[in-house]
Protein backbone atom coordinates (compact mmCIF):
# COMPACT_ATOMS: atom_id res chain seq x y z
CA UNK A 1 0.00 0.00 0.00
CA UNK A 2 2.98 1.80 0.65
CA UNK A 3 4.48 2.28 -2.46
CA UNK A 4 0.69 2.78 -4.15
CA UNK A 5 0.90 5.75 -2.12
CA UNK A 6 4.16 6.83 -3.05
CA UNK A 7 3.28 6.48 -6.71
CA UNK A 8 0.44 8.62 -6.51
CA UNK A 9 2.35 11.49 -4.47
CA UNK A 10 4.65 11.85 -7.34
CA UNK A 11 1.64 12.52 -9.61
CA UNK A 12 1.73 16.13 -7.86
CA UNK A 13 5.37 16.25 -8.73
CA UNK A 14 4.26 15.97 -12.85
CA UNK A 15 1.48 18.10 -12.48
CA UNK A 16 3.63 20.87 -10.78
CA UNK A 17 6.34 20.04 -13.83
CA UNK A 18 3.19 20.51 -16.53
CA UNK A 19 1.87 23.76 -14.90
CA UNK A 20 5.07 25.40 -14.43
CA UNK A 21 5.68 24.62 -18.08
CA UNK A 22 2.52 26.33 -19.08
CA UNK A 23 2.53 28.93 -17.01
CA UNK A 24 6.73 29.91 -18.24
CA UNK A 25 5.11 29.06 -22.19
CA UNK A 26 2.21 31.76 -21.22
CA UNK A 27 4.60 34.50 -19.75
CA UNK A 28 6.81 34.29 -22.83
CA UNK A 29 3.68 34.78 -25.44
CA UNK A 30 2.52 37.71 -23.31
CA UNK A 31 5.96 39.33 -22.78
CA UNK A 32 6.54 39.18 -26.63
CA UNK A 33 2.82 41.20 -26.72
CA UNK A 34 3.69 43.32 -24.19
CA UNK A 35 7.21 44.64 -24.10
CA UNK A 36 6.62 47.30 -21.94
CA UNK A 37 4.93 44.53 -19.08
CA UNK A 38 7.48 42.04 -18.49
CA UNK A 39 8.81 43.43 -15.74
CA UNK A 40 5.18 42.55 -13.99
CA UNK A 41 4.74 39.34 -15.89
CA UNK A 42 8.24 38.01 -14.52
CA UNK A 43 7.67 38.92 -11.11
CA UNK A 44 4.46 37.04 -11.29
CA UNK A 45 5.88 34.64 -13.15
CA UNK A 46 8.25 33.47 -10.37
CA UNK A 47 5.61 34.03 -7.40
CA UNK A 48 3.70 31.04 -9.26
CA UNK A 49 6.50 28.90 -10.07
CA UNK A 50 8.03 29.05 -7.14
CA UNK A 51 4.56 27.83 -5.39
CA UNK A 52 3.89 25.25 -7.70
CA UNK A 53 7.97 24.20 -6.87
CA UNK A 54 7.27 23.94 -3.29
CA UNK A 55 4.23 21.63 -4.04
CA UNK A 56 6.24 19.50 -5.70
CA UNK A 57 9.05 19.10 -3.29
CA UNK A 58 5.97 18.41 -0.81
CA UNK A 59 4.77 15.62 -3.09
CA UNK A 60 8.73 14.25 -3.11
CA UNK A 61 9.25 14.39 0.19
CA UNK A 62 5.90 12.23 1.18
CA UNK A 63 6.88 10.03 -1.78
CA UNK A 64 9.89 8.98 -0.06
CA UNK A 65 8.38 8.81 3.12
CA UNK A 66 5.74 6.36 2.10
CA UNK A 67 8.67 4.78 0.28
CA UNK A 68 10.84 4.08 3.29
CA UNK A 69 8.12 2.49 5.02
Amino acid sequence: MAAIGAGIAILAVLGAGLGMGIATGKACESAARQPEASGKINTLLLLGCALAESTAIYAFVVALILAVK
